[in-house]
C-alpha cells in the first residue's frame, strides 16, 4: 500500500506582494452624521413599521412592524412617527486656525487632494460614536474640530507629516474608522495649537502575504472588511471580526488593544499582532523581522497596544493569519434563564469545544431580535410560530421575561466542528437548554451589524442610549449584571427621568478566569434639559458598580476621555506615575495630543469641551 507523502515544509522566504486592488476602497458610501453607510439606516413609516433602507444586512428592506411598539413598551414612552426629534447636521463647525508656513510645507511632499480644510470633512474627524458625540453633531455642536485633515498614501509621508508638525509646533491626531466610543477623538476647546488629524484609511494595502508561515503585513488603515475580502483571495483570514468589523481599521484595533466576536478560535488583537511599524516624535520603531515568539527585553511595540494615539502613529502590522475555515455552521440554544446560560458558558469553556463565537442574551436582547422579525405570513408560517412558542412556554415552562438565548458559530476543520457541536449541546442539555436551530443563530449573529444602526433610530425619536462593557471572574459575573441593573434603575428614578431605563445584557467572549460582559442603556429624553449630561451620570453610576463587582473598567472599548476618572481606583499612584513619565520621555512636547487616559506629556491642557460626559456621581 502507497503511503501518503508528508508534509515538506518549503523553504526560503515564501512571501509574496499581492497585486494591488484594481480599485483603492471608497470612503465616500459612508454616513457623516451617524453609524455606518450612506445607504442605511432605520426609518419609521406613516404606519408605524420601520424600515433599515439598503439591501445590505439582513433584515434590509423588510417592514418590521413590532419594534418601535416594542420600545415604547420597555421605555414606557410615547415613540412613533410622530413623535420625532429632527436632526440639524451639520451643526456650526468652529472656523479652522491658519498656518500658511505649515501648509505650504506639507504641499512640498503631499498632492492637492491629500489635504482638506473643508467643515464637515474637519467635523468628522473631530469625533467618533459616543452617543453625547453623534448628539453633538446633530442637536448641538462640537466646540473645537482639527484645523486640517491630511491623508498619507505612504509611510514615508508620515513621518514627513511628523517631522513637519513637530518643527511648526503642531498636534497630530491619529484616524482610522472613527468608530469609537470613548471620546478618544474629542478635541479640547483649550487645544491652542494647529490641529491635523491624520486620515489612515488610503493606507490600506496588504504588502505581503507569506502563506507558508501564515503571515502578512498589511497597512494599519486598512478597514476590517477590506482586510476580510483581500486576504479571502488567497484562502487566508484574520479572523479578527469586532462589531465594527466594516468600518474599523486595523491601526485602531491596536490603538484601543481591541477584542472581536471570534476571539474564542483566533484571539485578541494583542494574539494576533506580532509586530509594528509606528512613527513617533523620536522617529521611527521598526525592525528588520519578527519571530512567532520573542524575549528581548521590553519590546517598544507593546506600548502601543491600547494606545489610543498618545505616542504615535501605527503605519503597519505584521499579523498571523489562518486558513478560512473549511466548515462554518451556525446554531442557538434557549436557557430558561440567564444563569443557566452563565453555568453552561462555565462548564463549556472548561470542556475544550469552545466554538468561534458563543454569547448568551438575557430576556430583553431576545425580545429585542423577535421584535426585529418581520410579520409572519401564510397560514403554514403562522402554525410553525405558533407551535414553536407553544413548545417553549407551555411544554418547557420557559418565562418569556426571565429566558436566555445563546447564539453560536462553530469554525474550523469538519472534525472540529463535529466535536464543538456534539460536546456544546450535549452541555447545554445538562443546563436545561433547548436547541433553537442554525437559522436563528446565523440571524442572531448577522444582526449584530445591522442592529448598530439602532442608536441613531433612537435619537430621531427622544431617546438616548449608547454600549458599554466589561470583563468579570465567573464567580461574580451574574451579582455584576443584576448589581448594573438594579443601579440603573435606581439612578433613573432619582434623577425624575421620563419612563423607564432600557437595560440589557450580553454574556460575550469567554476566558479561563472570566467573561466579557456588554450593555445597552438608555432612556426616553423628551423634556430633558439636558439628556447628554444625564446619560453621562447613569453610565458613570454603572461603571462604578462595575467596579464595585469585581468588573474591569473595559474589556475593549478602551479608555480616552469618558473613563480617565476611573484610572485611580484601577491603577496604583505607581502604575499611573510610569505611564504619565513613559509619554514625557517619549512625546515631551504632547506632538500626539489626543490626551487620552489623561497622559498629556509636559504639556498640561485643560478639560475637553464636555466635562460633563465625566461627570461623577455617586449613588445609593
Amino acid at each position: 500500500m502507497d503511503k501518503k507523502p508528508s508534509l515538506q515544509v518549503p523553504t526560503g522566504d515564501t512571501s509574496f506582494v499581492p497585486p494591488a486592488p484594481a480599485h483603492r476602497p471608497s470612503f465616500e458610501d459612508e454616513a457623516v452624521d451617524g453609524w455606518g453607510f450612506r445607504d442605511t439606516k432605520f426609518v419609521v413609516q406613516p404606519n408605524g413599521s420601520v424600515v433599515l433602507t439598503g439591501t445590505r444586512y439582513n433584515i434590509s428592506n423588510v417592514e418590521l412592524p413590532s419594534l418601535m411598539p416594542w420600545f415604547s413598551k420597555k421605555l414606557a414612552a410615547p415613540l412613533g412617527y410622530e413623535n420625532r426629534n429632527e436632526p440639524h447636521y451639520p451643526p456650526p463647525v468652529p472656523e479652522a486656525l491658519e498656518a500658511p508656513a505649515l501648509v505650504a510645507a506639507l504641499r512640498a511632499f503631499l498632492q492637492e487632494d491629500q489635504l482638506s480644510d473643508e467643515p464637515t470633512v474637519r467635523l468628522r474627524r473631530g469625533h467618533g460614536h459616543t452617543g453625547a458625540e453623534i448628539w453633538a453633531i446633530r442637536y448641538e455642536r462640537l466646540g473645537r474640530v482639527p484645523d486640517l485633515v491630511v491623508f498619507p498614501h505612504s509611510h514615508d509621508e508620515v513621518v514627513r507629516l511628523t517631522e513637519v508638525a513637530r518643527a511648526h509646533g503642531a498636534c497630530l491626531i491619529p484616524f482610522g474608522g472613527g468608530t469609537n466610543v470613548t471620546e478618544a477623538l474629542r478635541l479640547s476647546v483649550h487645544e491652542r495649537r494647529f490641529v491635523i488629524a491624520v486620515d489612515m484609511r488610503r493606507m490600506n494595502r496588504v504588502l505581503w502575504v507569506d502563506p507558508v508561515n501564515r503571515t502578512a503585513s498589511i497597512e494599519a488603515g486598512a478597514t476590517g472588511r477590506h482586510i476580510v475580502t483581500e486576504l479571502a483571495r488567497y484562502g487566508l483570514t484574520l479572523g479578527h471580526e469586532p462589531d465594527s468589523l466594516e468600518f474599523s481599521t486595523l491601526g485602531g484595533w491596536i490603538a484601543t488593544n481591541a477584542s472581536g466576536m471570534k476571539k474564542n478560535r483566533y484571539g485578541n488583537i494583542e494574539d494576533l499582532v506580532l509586530d509594528m511599524r509606528v512613527v513617533t516624535a523620536h522617529g521611527v520603531v521598526e525592525r528588520p523581522g519578527v519571530g512567532p515568539r520573542e524575549s528581548i527585553g521590553v519590546n517598544p511595540r507593546n506600548f502601543m497596544f491600547g494606545s489610543e494615539g498618545n505616542y504615535g502613529i501605527v503605519t503597519s502590522a505584521v499579523v498571523k493569519l489562518f486558513p478560512v475555515p473549511e466548515v462554518q455552521r451556525y446554531g442557538s440554544v434557549l436557557f430558561p434563564d440567564l444563569g443557566a446560560g452563565l453555568a453552561f458558558l462555565y462548564e463549556l469553556q472548561r470542556s475544550g469545544a469552545v466554538p468561534a463565537s458563543v454569547r448568551v442574551m438575557d430576556s430583553t436582547q431576545f425580545q429585542f431580535g423577535q421584535a426585529l422579525k418581520p410579520v409572519t405570513t401564510g397560514a403554514a408560517a403562522q402554525a410553525k410560530s405558533a407551535l414553536e412558542k407553544f413548545f417553549v412556554t407551555r411544554v418547557k415552562g420557559f418565562d418569556p421575561d426571565k429566558l436566555a438565548v445563546a447564539t453560536l458559530v462553530f469554525e474550523g476543520t469538519r472534525a472540529e466542528v463535529d466535536f464543538q457541536e456534539s460536546t456544546l449541546y450535549r452541555i447545554a442539555e445538562r443546563h436545561g437548554g433547548m436547541k433553537a436551530g442554525g437559522t436563528n443563530g446565523e440571524r442572531g449573529y448577522q444582526l449584530t451589524f445591522g442592529i448598530a444602526y439602532i442608536r441613531d433610530l433612537t435619537f430621531s425619536h427622544w431617546a438616548i442610549a449608547e454600549s458599554f462593557e466589561t470583563s468579570v471572574p465567573w464567580s461574580r459575573a451574574l451579582e455584576l449584571y443584576e448589581r448594573v441593573r438594579d443601579r440603573i434603575h435606581r439612578e433613573h428614578a432619582q434623577r425624575g427621568l421620563p419612563g423607564k431605563p432600557f437595560f440589557t445584557g450580553r454574556l460575550t467572549q469567554v476566558y479561563p478566569s472570566g467573561i466579557a460582559m456588554y450593555f445597552y442603556l438608555g432612556f426616553y429624553a423628551k423634556g430633558v434639559a439636558d439628556p447628554v449630561a444625564e446619560y453621562a451620570a447613569l453610565e458613570h453610576a454603572a461603571r462604578e458598580e462595575i467596579l464595585a463587582s469585581g468588573g474591569t473598567l473595559s474589556h475593549h472599548h478602551g479608555v480616552g476621555k469618558i473613563r480617565q476618572d476611573f484610572l485611580g481606583e484601577v491603577y496604583s499612584e505607581g502604575a499611573l506615575a510610569l505611564t504619565r513619565e513613559v509619554k514625557k520621555a517619549v512625546d515631551p512636547d504632547n506632538l500626539f495630543g489626543a490626551n487620552n487616559h489623561g497622559v498629556k506629556g509636559q504639556v498640561e491642557l485643560e478639560a475637553p469641551d464636555a466635562p460633563r460626559t465625566n461627570t461623577r456621581r455617586t449613588g445609593t
